[in-house]
């Protein structure tokens, strides 16, 4: 459950009020009209066709593809890894609003301010030690990498002294706990409970978050000692998954493009070049979550990893997550072996402009991994020729545009001297067997939702379908219709709702409406997580609003005062003879009743 602040509940009325949902959805995600909605590709999970719905009149989104759905703060608290106080302040923010303070403070925020504040102070901590006589082979590496000093200072760039106590005691003498300190993870906890340095003796790349944050840090050691590159593990401000390196600065500079690079020193040494729109993961492969995160940045992202094996070998994983999105990717291979820093370095004041020449010329991913297929191959074999044909048909299959298609299939055609549509004919099989796999996993989603076997928030679901089910028309038409509400918490007791999730629901509903206070999806959304949240909306959006809602309401109550008296199979299994054999002459009195 979501504990939330006690922001007054006529604050963030007038927050809805101020509020589009669709403008601030559209900040993330590119929206189209659709009758009186907006549709748009869903930002939270890769997909092909858009199936993420915003709802100005009921003030939702929902995505009838992965399921998540609630209204806006909702949406800023998933998109920006945000807790319900922080998204309300975030939006509060955007339409001239301060959230008034009272004082009081959950855990949770209080201690990611504290890890901001000590980060910061880390950040000032390490770029000063790196003008100290102690940070001086830092200085010289980066100085000898031909960084200069505007570079260096642009990106906060410092140095962790060896000593391992240096930073703590710093941070202790600007106020900050041990616990704060290695919450942070600034510091490790020793056997006898005492922090020390997490850092030391490293050049140091700070992290910074789209807000100017800074969350997290990189650690390059100078020495063969291993590992090279040391980074802060997740903290309650810091996922390595969810964030990019210099995004904070790329995205202003994207102009519909963005440059993925492997390493800090590439991203800088490109920045440093001109080329201000490079980004780099954090010390992992790129996943999901960084995938989308670029797409709300740029319709294109050049993937520049190194041209050794474990760099090929990184490069088509990282196609084989980007294209899903509906970027547009392409591929440049520096030549030689060469990562984009040492290429720029090698071509003196040419070394920009070259660049530059890669990057115009750089091909397509399709095109790239059909090189690197070929080059498995000996085309003048008929055999592998027909092998590497139908190798090529499953990699083809990937492209949605069938005009692309085509080209590609054309291309290959001519090049191997075989029938363009004998070649197509491959590559369609191929589409559409994907594109039935892709059915048929969605028919099974679609299917084990109403069965509720994978339903988390509602465990209970699957035993009493009938009485989860009832339990969630009401829910709706309370939601949709805050009139019929006030009848309803009049005449239902809490204790009628079966499963306790939907119960929950029931009384923060119940409570507000005994209140006299509004009852949205945003009224509510303070006293659930993301993840419930999501489950109300898609209980909400699975009803249509009724003719006469007072009537659909009574009719849900009858089924759960029904539901109410039927045994469980625990019940039954434990219940005395009598008491049982009661119970069936009950329910065959009423099957009776009911056929007269």
């Amino acid at each position: 459950m979501c504990k939330k602040l006690p922001i007054p509940d006529e604050f963030i009325q007038e927050l809805k009020a101020r509020i589009i949902i669709e403008d601030v959805i559209s900040s993330y995600v590119r929206l189209k009209k659709t009758g009186r909605n907006y549709m748009g590709l869903c930002p939270f999970h890769n997909e092909k066709t858009p199936s993420f719905s915003v709802s100005p009149e009921n003030g939702f989104f929902h995505c009838f593809g992965c399921g998540v759905g609630g209204d806006a703060i909702t949406f800023i608290r998933r998109i920006e890894n945000l807790d319900y106080v922080e998204a309300v302040k975030l939006l509060a923010g955007r339409v001239g609003m301060t959230v008034p303070e009272d004082g009081r403070d959950d855990g949770m925020g209080r201690l990611k301010t504290r890890i901001y504040e000590a980060n910061r102070e880390a950040a000032r901590f390490y770029h000063k030690q790196l003008y100290t006589p102690g940070g001086q082979q830092a200085l010289d590496y980066l100085r000898k990498r031909q960084l200069s000093e505007k570079t260096i200072i642009h990106f906060g760039l410092g140095y962790s002294p060896a000593s391992r106590f240096e930073l703590v005691n710093h941070l202790k003498s600007k106020g900050f706990s041990g616990s704060e300190i290695i919450s942070a993870n600034l510091a490790n906890q020793s056997k006898k409970g005492y922090p020390f340095d997490r850092f030391s003796d490293r050049i140091m790349f700070p992290i910074i978050d789209l807000r100017g944050n800074v969350i997290a840090f990189g650690g390059r050691i100078m020495s063969d000692i291993k590992p090279k590159y040391l980074n802060t593990s997740d903290t309650p401000v810091f996922n390595k998954s969810r964030n990019l390196f210099a995004l904070q600065f790329a995205k202003n500079k994207a102009n519909g493009q963005l440059i993925l690079v492997e390493g800090y020193m590439d991203v800088i040494a490109l920045h440093q070049a001109g080329f201000e729109n490079a980004v780099a993961t954090l010390g992992t492969a790129l996943t999901n979550e960084q995938a989308m995160l670029i797409k709300r940045y740029c319709d294109e992202v050049v993937i520049c990893y190194d041209a050794d094996e474990a760099g090929q070998k990184a490069t088509q994983r990282a196609i084989g997550i980007l294209r899903p999105t509906g970027l547009r990717v392409k591929v440049l291979t520096v030549p030689n072996g060469k990562d984009p820093d040492e290429f720029i370095k090698s071509y003196g004041e040419q070394g920009s402009a070259r660049f530059g020449m890669l990057l115009e010329k750089s091909g397509n991913d399709i095109e790239y991994r059909l090189n690197k297929l070929r080059s498995g191959f000996n085309l003048k074999s008929d055999e592998q020729r027909v092998e590497f044909l139908n190798r090529a048909a499953v990699l083809m299959s990937d492209i949605e545009n069938p005009v692309e298609r085509d080209i590609y299939a054309a291309k290959l055609s001519a090049e191997l001297n075989v029938e363009k549509s004998a070649f197509l004919q491959i590559v369609q099989r191929n589409f559409r067997r994907k594109e039935n796999k892709f059915k048929g996993e969605e028919q099974r989603r679609a299917a084990n939702e109403l069965s509720a076997v994978n339903d988390r928030m509602n465990t209970e679901k699957r035993f009493r379908l009938r009485a989860a089910s009832a339990e969630e028309a009401l829910i709706a038409v309370m939601i949709l219709n805050p009139d019929v509400a006030i009848k309803v918490v009049r005449r239902v007791n809490p204790e009628l709702f079966i499963t306790s999730f939907n119960r929950r629901i029931y009384d923060v509903l119940s409570d507000r409406v005994k209140n006299n206070r509004e009852i949205t999806l945003a009224d509510i959304s303070g006293d659930f997580s993301v993840d419930e949240m999501n489950s109300i909306t898609r209980i909400v959006i699975s009803h249509t609003r009724e003719n006469d809602p007072w009537a659909a309401a009574e009719k849900y109550i009858l089924m759960l005062e029904d539901e109410a008296q039927r045994l469980t199979p625990e019940q039954i299994e434990n219940s005395d003879p009598e008491a049982l054999n009661e119970y069936i002459k009950n329910k065959l009195r009423k099957m009776k009743d009911k056929k007269q």
